[in-house]
Order: C-alpha cells, then sequence, then structure tokens
C-alpha cells in the first residue's frame, strides 16, 4: 500500500472504529438485558442465602423482570404497529389524492366539453348540422365575431364624453370614500387603510388584498367602485382557471365567434371614458396567478403604456370592433386590478414575481363602527387623479437621507440574509410614499409598511431557523438607522416571524 492508501486508512480508522464500536456495544446491551442464563446463574449463586425475607426479595425481582421484558417487548410491538398503521395510511392518503387529482382533470375536460357543446348549439338549444353532418357556421353575414365588444361601440356611437369636474385632494378624496363607506354602505376602515389603498392605486396597477376572512377585503373593492359611480367588476376565480383565456376569453373555431369575458368587455369600454374602472378577481389564489394572470403581469410591467397591447386574435375580419387595432387591444390606463386572497389549504401560495409586481394591503382587523356625514357617488376623472399622483411625487418626493438609509439597508440585509430588493420596489416606494403623504399620512409610516409587506416578506422564503440569531440584531439596526420607536410594522413583523421559528 502507498502512503496515500497508508494515511487515508489512518485516517479514517478513527471513524470506522468507532462505529463498530457503536454497534457492538448496542448488539452487546442487548444480549446482556436478556441473556437468562445469567440470572438463573446469580440466582443459583444466592439460593442457600435467601431465606425468608430473601425469598420475597427473590420472587419479586423476577416478576420485576419478567414486567421490563414484557413492558420492552410490547413498546417494539406497540411502534412497529404504529409504523405500519402510518405507512398504511399515508398509501391511503396518496391514492386518496390521485383519485381526487384525476376526478378533478376528469371533471375540468368534461367542463371544456360541455362548454364547446354549448357554444354549437343555437337558441333553441339544439346543434344545426349542414347535408354532409358538420356544425353549421353560426355567424351571419353582416355579424360582428365579438358581441360584447360591438355592443360597446353601439353604445358609445353617438356618445359625446362629458366632463368630470373633480376639485378634491387626495386627502379630501380619502375622507369622502371613509364616510361614503360608513354612511352608505354601512361599511367601516380605519384612514390609514384608505390612505393605504389609494396610495396604492398610485404604485401599482395589480393591489392584492389579503388577510383573515370576514375584514372587508372585497367589500372595500366593492365600495370604491360604488363611491366612483361606476360599479366594480366581479370575477370569481375558479380552480379551473389555467391561461389568460379566462381573463380575455378565446375564439372559437366551430361558432367562429369570440367568446368574450366581462372584464374583457370592461376593458374595451375603458378606452371610451375617462372615467376609473375596478376589476375585481375574488379569491385570486384559488388558482395559480401566475398562469392565468401571466400576460397581464408582463405587460403591466412595461415602462411606456403606449406598449401595453394584447393580441386577442391574429388577424382582421370586417365588422370587428372599432377600437381593435389588428386583431389587438390596448389595456386601458383607467383600470386598476384588484385581488382578494385567502391563505389556506385550499388557495395556493403567491410568488415573488407576483408579489413583487403589486402592491399588498393587509387587512387583519375591523374599524368600529361611527357616525358620518352623508357623501354621494361621483365620477371621478382618471386624468385628474393621475395628476394628483403625479403633483404629489413631485410635493413630497421622499427625500435623499431616506433613501440613502434604504440603501444603507439594503447592503444590510444582503450582507447578513443573503437578500437584496431591486430597482423595482425603489421605484414603487418613491411613488407610493408621496402618495400617502398626500393622502393625510406621515412619511415613516408609509415607508415602515411598505418595507414590512415589501421586503421583510422575502424572509419567509429562507431558512428561519438561519437567521433566526440576525432578528435581534436588525430590529435593532432598524432603530438606530431610521429612529427608535419608528419602524413598528417592521418590528412587530420580524417578532412574528421569529416566534414561528
Amino acid at each position: 500500500m502507498n502512503i496515500y492508501g497508508e494515511f487515508f486508512t489512518s485516517f479514517m480508522a478513527p471513524f470506522f472504529d468507532g462505529l463498530v464500536h457503536i454497534f457492538k456495544s448496542f448488539f452487546e446491551g442487548l444480549y446482556q438485558m436478556f441473556n437468562v442464563l445469567t440470572y438463573i446463574d446469580v440466582v443459583t449463586k444466592y439460593k442457600d442465602n435467601l431465606t425468608g425475607v430473601g425469598l420475597v426479595i427473590l420472587i419479586f425481582s423476577i416478576i420485576f423482570l419478567l414486567a421490563m421484558f414484557a413492558f420492552i417487548i410490547f413498546c417494539i410491538v406497540r411502534i412497529i404497529r404504529t409504523y405500519l398503521r402510518y405507512r398504511r395510511n399515508v398509501r391511503k392518503e396518496d391514492m386518496l389524492i390521485e383519485e381526487i387529482e384525476n376526478l378533478n382533470n376528469d371533471i375540468l375536460k368534461l367542463r371544456k366539453q360541455n362548454s364547446k357543446f354549448s357554444e354549437l348549439t343555437n337558441d333553441e338549444g339544439e346543434i344545426e348540422y349542414d347535408e354532409n353532418g358538420k356544425p353549421v357556421n353560426s355567424l351571419k353575414e353582416g355579424e360582428s365575431r365579438f358581441f360584447k365588444l360591438t355592443s360597446v361601440d353601439e353604445k358609445y356611437k353617438d356618445y359625446k364624453p362629458v366632463p368630470i369636474e373633480n376639485k378634491f385632494t387626495l386627502a379630501e378624496f380619502c375622507e369622502l370614500f371613509r364616510n361614503y363607506s360608513a354612511s352608505k354602505l354601512k361599511l367601516y376602515y380605519d384612514l390609514d387603510l384608505i390612505r393605504l389603498f389609494v396610495a396604492a392605486l398610485a404604485s401599482n396597477k395589480l393591489i392584492i388584498l389579503e388577510g383573515i376572512s370576514g375584514t372587508g377585503k372585497t367589500s372595500l373593492a366593492y365600495a370604491f367602485g360604488s363611491l366612483i359611480d361606476n360599479e366594480t367588476t366581479v370575477a370569481s376565480v375558479q380552480p379551473s382557471w389555467r391561461d389568460s383565456t379566462e381573463i380575455f376569453g378565446y375564439f372559437n373555431e366551430f361558432t367562429k365567434r369570440f367568446n368574450e369575458t366581462e372584464i374583457l368587455a370592461k376593458m374595451y369600454e375603458a378606452q371610451y371614458t375617462d372615467e376609473i374602472y375596478i376589476t375585481l378577481l375574488d379569491e385570486m389564489n384559488i388558482s395559480r396567478v401566475e398562469y392565468y394572470f401571466a400576460e397581464m403581469l408582463s405587460v403591466l410591467e412595461l415602462p411606456n403604456k403606449k406598449d401595453w397591447i394584447v393580441e386577442l386574435v391574429p388577424n382582421v375580419w370586417e365588422h370587428d370592433p372599432i377600437k381593435l387595432d389588428e386583431g389587438k387591444l390596448k389595456v386601458p390606463e383607467n383600470m386598476w386590478y384588484i385581488g382578494t386572497i385567502n391563505n389556506d389549504d385550499s388557495t395556493f401560495m403567491i410568488t415573488d414575481k407576483v408579489y413583487d409586481r403589486a402592491m399588498p394591503i393587509a387587512i387583519d382587523t375591523k374599524a368600529e363602527a361611527f357616525d358620518a356625514p352623508e357623501v354621494e357617488p361621483f365620477k371621478v376623472s382618471y386624468k385628474y387623479l393621475d395628476n394628483l399622483f403625479a403633483k404629489a411625487s413631485k410635493e413630497h418626493a421622499v427625500s435623499d437621507e431616506t433613501l440613502a438609509k434604504i440603501n444603507e439597508m439594503d447592503h444590510y440585509v444582503i450582507e447578513h440574509f443573503r437578500l437584496a430588493f431591486g430597482n423595482r420596489i425603489v421605484k414603487q416606494l418613491k411613488e407610493f410614499v408621496p402618495a400617502f403623504v398626500a393622502c393625510g399620512g406621515e412619511e415613516i409610516v408609509a415607508i415602515d409598511y411598505l418595507i414590512a409587506h415589501k421586503i421583510l416578506r422575502k424572509f419567509e422564503q429562507l431558512n428561519l431557523a438561519y437567521i433566526k440569531d440576525e432578528i435581534d440584531g436588525f430590529i435593532a439596526y432598524l432603530e438606530k438607522l431610521f429612529g427608535e420607536g419608528k419602524m413598528p410594522e417592521c418590528k412587530a413583523y420580524l417578532l412574528r416571524l421569529k416566534k414561528t421559528i
């Protein structure tokens, strides 16, 4: 054996010797415990000296030993039976899950087949066939394949826009929204929550309302649509949603018609007016958001709003809707998409891709009822509201000092947690924080909220046991950087995270 082999053998010898010793000692211990001959030898040695009380002790010792044997054997049998039962239950559970998944797939296929069958039927509910047994093209001469969009064109054919006169400030707008919800709808919200919601409109087209059930997430979106006198379009997300056809619809090759969704119809209508439109994706994470909303996430991310375009059909037909440009739809700037989510076993986790492109608003408490002055619904001009947001960005711009602190915090997070937040979040901060201040809030409150819900939320994807010892130091760092007691939202979030470890 050469020197290298000898070195390796000598180096690893203690490890393998110790391993052999462990197994050897274990089996030697078992042999010693259950070696009946040893106990017989001890009894034989002392039997002549065991009289009277000694015999009682002998009998007690034998009974105690047998009881210990029985107890050990009982525990071993119990462990084996429990393990076998566990494995059997796991196999049954796996079989049930697989069966349920297969049933769900079958249901989805049946629904699609039923949908296609229904689309082939005429008004009397019967399928029309030609002499060769093929379905008849149900699109009549002079008829548009986009029924809903063409109806919108007809509705606005002679429409003359009426100028919307608004004079409110963002702070007044928040008060009006809160008082309207309380006086007309009996829905009560904290003013800071309303400020967060309105400021979110300034920074993102996608807003996520999250929190425990019953806190008014869906009602908040509905109430806002009611306030601006333009009813919120509600789309209840289904588990079967898999792609963007659930948002826009799809072209049916059999009927030669485009099956339009209500969302698509409202997106098309929004191009005719200066009003604000709200689309509510209720329980949006009951299916994977990054599947059915993927195209919209990409489009809304483009910096130039002229590029906000989606293709509905690849060609142009006569009688297509007026505002479709070569089969393409311009995504309206005056529409926001609000999703509500519940985090339970029936839903999917929202991924970083979605969270980074949205503004999450946590609604975990219910506000107390209060007396509010009567407020009537009123139209709101998108251009006017957008100008208020632009004005806020100039008048309440985040200071260079604060941006420097956030940059310093970014370096700290990279060093201690191996995480970084990109330019997207900084851009959102520069739009969200000024709008929140213009709504009547404090800059530090908005910064505290955004850091907690857009940056610290990323800590959940880390090994929590690994970062446990770093959390207290990070809390102290935030207190030193931004001021003692200035970051309560971040501190509360980090402490909650620490408790889960």
